[in-house]
């Protein structure tokens, strides 16, 4: 033997150390692989009956927003509806109003006409009551004035 193949002999060897060292971490590599896939397989058997009724839920939901967006849509048509009745509404109010303002103008200025006319004419009936009422008093105290004086003379 000469040198080249004791060197070769214990590169060999040293090498098929290096493989036993490496073999207990590689054997227990293997092992937490093999964890890891029984655990996905687990989460993958777990999830898939989640994920089938998310998928049934998430249908319902769609089959009701779209329920919503129906109503929504009839909730529109109406209220438009609405809006044009109130429109209406605040015009009918709007000629009311000038036709109320119309018939105050139109019957308040006879009104106080009337008004004025009626008090004027109570006015002048109690001044002249009450001229005829100071007259005969005055008459009457002339009168008893006269009766006085003439008892005297």
């Amino acid at each position: 033997m000469n040198g080249g193949e004791i060197a070769a002999l214990i590169a060999a060897g040293a090498f098929a150390m290096l493989v036993l060292v490496l073999a207990v971490p590689l054997l227990r590599l293997r092992h937490t692989v093999d964890a890891a896939t029984r655990a996905i397989k687990d989460l993958t058997d777990r999830t898939a009956p989640i994920l089938g009724k998310a998928d049934v839920t998430m249908d319902n939901v769609n089959t009701a927003l779209s329920q919503v967006h129906v109503s929504l849509d009839s909730v529109n048509l109406q209220l438009q509806k609405v809006d044009a009745i109130t429109g209406h509404a605040a015009h009918v109010s709007a000629n009311v109003a000038n036709l109320a303002g119309v018939v105050t103008s139109v019957a308040s200025n006879p009104l106080v006409k009337a008004a004025a006319f009626g008090y004027g004419v109570r006015k002048a009936a109690a001044r002249r009551s009450h001229q005829e009422e100071e007259q005969e008093v005055r008459g009457l105290v002339r009168e008893q004035r006269r009766g006085r004086r003439r008892a005297r003379a």
